[in-house]
């Protein structure tokens, strides 16, 4: 088989995408030059490659194959430009980072300082709910991720870096809002508006529960912090979720941490990649950034 390198980017761009007219754009050519590239690696290859349907471009199981292989080459390439800038004291190129979501109300802080101290790093962040972090990490698609409750059934490398506890929030008018001590069974009347299930928060807070025996009122289930807080600022019920969400404060957006036995829940963030990857200088030194940082990171202003 005689294949370019830049044919492989362009292959890979094609599994990216989906779309050979994205592709293209992706590396700078014509339509036209990339439908003959295209068809140029399927024929050095022996075997289709993808399939058209609807519009759409389906990978075969040998693309795949061959996108995994691409992914690799153009990473470990990445890499090695990365060593050589280092060497000339140069330090630049591309970060991949994936998060869930309730991370994104402080990665962006540490990543702002860590562009400001390396400006010529491209950083490329992808905020998405916990199944889709999982499956970036599953295809290898990043760097780093970041997350509160790991995999089990992934072989990974993580690092827990900083606390993440869970609190009790209900609408500042709520008649609790004030009292000390509460008990986690005077809430059993009360209605929960919960994170959906297989999140981190919801993860952490459906064992807790378990564990103290406790079944609570489900009145929602919502995909997002910010819509949790509403619903409960709006006294639709009282609800779980990370400090984080509230910017450390014990009062924000209409809601109120409430001080209930057994709370916070403590959690940790994690700093994940799969085991045995071998991680590019430039996330290395992001993660040494990431480590650093934490230590004079804090949920100001929270007493919990």
């Amino acid at each position: 088989m005689n294949i370019t390198f830049r044919q492989l980017r362009l292959f890979l761009a094609l599994a990216d995408t989906g779309s050979v007219s994205r592709a293209a754009r992706a590396c700078h050519v014509t339509q036209p030059t990339a439908s003959m590239q295209l068809k140029e690696i399927s024929i050095s290859v022996g075997v289709p490659l993808y399939e058209v349907i609807s519009k759409r471009v389906h990978l075969t199981d040998a693309g795949r194959d061959l996108a995994v292989t691409a992914k690799s080459i153009a990473d470990d390439w990445a890499a090695f430009e990365q060593r050589v800038d280092a060497t000339k004291g140069l330090t630049r190129g591309k970060l991949r980072v994936a998060v869930v979501s309730t991370a994104k109300y402080f990665v962006p802080r540490l990543l702002g300082s860590f562009c400001a101290k390396y400006p010529e790093i491209d950083i490329s962040l992808e905020v998405l709910n916990r199944d889709g972090v999982l499956r970036r990490l599953r295809d290898n698609q990043d760097d780093l991720y970041i997350m509160s409750m790991p995999p089990t059934d992934i072989d990974i490398e993580d690092q827990a870096f900083m606390p993440n506890p869970l609190v009790v929030i209900a609408a500042n008018a709520h008649p609790l809002v004030g009292r000390r001590q509460i008990e986690l069974m005077d809430l059993g009347k009360l209605r929960f508006i919960l994170r959906e299930r297989g999140s981190g928060t919801r993860m952490a807070v459906d064992a807790h529960f378990k564990r103290l025996k406790f079944k609570p009122n489900l009145r929602l289930e919502l995909g997002s912090n910010e819509a949790i807080k509403e619903a409960v600022a709006g006294d639709l019920g009282v609800s779980v979720v990370s400090s984080h969400a509230l910017h450390g404060q014990v009062a924000e957006h209409g809601v109120s941490v409430l001080d209930v036995t057994g709370f916070p829940i403590d959690s940790n963030w994690h700093v994940v990649r799969q085991k045995g990857k071998q991680l590019s200088p430039i996330a290395k030194v992001f993660q040494e950034h990431l480590l650093a940082q934490v230590g004079n990171y804090s949920l100001g202003g929270s007493d919990h």
